[in-house]
């Protein structure tokens, strides 16, 4: 999949470890495993939102719209209130939900949620989601630690989005 066209910041830094770098890349396309293109965007752009990380939130965003999910998909994700939204289906919203809460309890207190979406969408997607968190929980981390400016700007501030 093509996403950035270019060896981002992240990746130059990231390079210090090129070991746990190529780890990294290889779990993020593993983590994937089994969910549509849109509940990884879910993901992706829940985790970014809420982290403040823009330096990935923004590509998300391009590559939301490269997707054919549309700029009113992409801010319904990003208000982060799932239940609000009708333009994301039933199955976005339950996957937005989990990811909330993994991030917002740190997965303390949404073990009830965590089965209701096994009972819903099966064992390997909501451990895919679970996974795919913490990937972009790390990659945050890193971003924001390191003030990675974002290489490209939000399609909410881009005019020629």
């Amino acid at each position: 999949m093509r996403r950035l066209g270019y060896l981002g910041e992240f990746f130059k830094c990231a390079a210090h470890q090129p070991r746990a770098l190529a780890a990294f890349i290889d779990f993020t396309e593993a983590s994937q495993d089994g969910l549509s293109q849109s509940l990884a965007e879910v993901v992706a752009l829940t985790c970014t939102s809420w982290m403040g990380n823009c330096y990935e939130q923004n590509q998300h965003e391009r590559l939301s719209l490269r997707l054919g999910f549309g700029r009113d998909w992409v801010a319904a994700v990003e208000a982060l209130q799932p239940d609000k939204h009708s333009i994301l289906t039933s199955e976005e919203q339950a996957v937005q939900r989990l990811t909330l809460a993994a991030l917002e309890t740190r997965e303390k207190t949404s073990g009830e949620l965590f089965e209701k979406t096994v009972q819903s969408m099966g064992s390997q997607l909501a451990m895919a989601i679970l996974m795919l968190t913490g990937r972009y929980v790390v990659h945050g981390l890193i971003a924001n630690t390191l003030e990675l400016k974002p290489p490209v700007p939000s399609i909410f501030e881009d005019v020629s989005e």
